[in-house]
């Protein structure tokens, strides 16, 4: 029976960047997906990269920063490797806010400056009201913006070269196979159970994403957290992501706007509402009127792997040999590249160089 010196569970962003990361330090590497490698989570997402601000968890602020600083490294070498280009684009964010919180390191911008950044946007005094706000707010002129130095990228794209670098780098990948359990002797892991088959290694990273606590014997609090988008075509040629409370624009650089998006517990159902659908669509033209002229190019929902404290799970567990990187909520994106290198170390038995106190697999139990 052909053996792997690791087998790594879930073909998404995460499982993929480790692969190829461990299979560059020679380890003979097969990756397990349920379904079509690089199609749930990481093929939904919006993709910004957003290393810093409030909605990036203390804890979790460390590897963020770290990891979006990385990011045009990462890209370049997927893209050298792979021969595709991957949409990594650097115009920066353009944050709307009702009450004016925005992080240190955002750049508050006056009317007339965002204006001259983004014209077809709505603000206060020009046009109609800006989002998440009423017409007294907007006549008060309490409704800001800033500017925030922050890349994003087409995941879709990313998540393709990740799969033709995995595949230069001669990783394994058996898609349709959906891991049922570990196989365990005297508490070290000694491969897993497909539906199907089994499988040796003395090593396995579950990267499973949503249906990462779905494996016996852990049963890890990771629960999915649906999230409904559209993108529309024509309307505004927006330059910069932009972001409020209620709604968020990413432009792509082949004139498609993904709009997004909303968080769900609604269980693996993965369909769209056209009433929710509907809802982005018109809170994306309220902040940006031109998309009034837009057509809708398609709509989907994916499943984000939320965890109890919003906090990924990194680390080895109780059963030796056996690792889970999961739980990244809405930043697996963001979080692919510093993610591989923490848990590369692990796995090769040395220090991570970070503090993973927060994220340790057993903080659950």
């Amino acid at each position: 029976m052909k053996t792997w010196d690791v087998i790594i569970i879930g073909a998404g962003i995460i499982g993929l960047s480790l692969a190829i990361s461990l299979r560059k330090q020679g380890l003979r590497v097969l990756i397990l997906e349920r379904g079509e490698p690089g199609r749930e989570a990481s093929h939904a997402a919006a993709g910004m990269l957003a290393g810093s601000g409030a909605e990036i968890p203390p804890p979790l602020r460390a590897l963020a920063e770290e990891s979006a600083r990385l990011y045009p490294e990462f890209v370049h070498e997927l893209e050298d490797e792979s021969g595709t280009r991957v949409d990594l684009r650097d115009q920066g964010t353009i944050l709307v806010s009702s009450d004016g919180s925005f992080s240190e390191s955002a750049e508050r911008l006056s009317s007339e400056q965002l204006s001259s950044l983004e014209p077809g946007l709505a603000v206060p005094g020009r046009g109609r009201p800006g989002l998440h706000q009423s017409r007294e707010m907007a006549e008060s002129g309490e409704v800001t913006a800033a500017y925030l130095s922050e890349r994003s990228v087409d995941p879709r794209a990313l998540v393709t070269a990740a799969i033709k670098a995995a595949h230069h780098r001669e990783v394994d990948i058996s898609s349709g196979s959906e891991v049922k359990s570990l196989l365990v002797s005297e508490g070290q892991v000694t491969g897993v159970q497909t539906e199907k088959t089994s499988y040796s290694s003395a090593i396995v990273v579950n990267c499973a994403g949503a249906w990462s606590g779905c494996i016996a014997p852990h049963r890890f609090p990771v629960r999915p957290v649906k999230g409904q988008m559209l993108a529309v075509v024509g309307g505004p040629a927006l330059k910069h992501v932009v972001r409020s409370e209620r709604v968020y624009l990413v432009p792509r650089s082949d004139r498609r706007l993904v709009i997004g998006s909303t968080l769900e517990d609604a269980g693996y159902n993965k369909q769209t509402d056209v009433n929710v659908i509907q809802q982005l669509f018109h809170a994306a033209i309220e902040l940006a009127p031109g998309l009034s002229e837009s057509k809708v190019h398609e709509a989907w929902a994916g499943l984000r792997p939320g965890t109890p404290d919003d906090l990924p799970i990194l680390g080895e567990t109780s059963t030796s040999g056996y690792f889970v990187a999961t739980g990244h909520f809405r930043d697996g994106i963001l979080l692919a590249s510093i993610t591989a290198q923490v848990m590369i170390k692990l796995v090769l038995g040395n220090s991570p160089g970070y503090d993973l106190a927060h994220f340790a697999p057993f903080r659950f139990q």
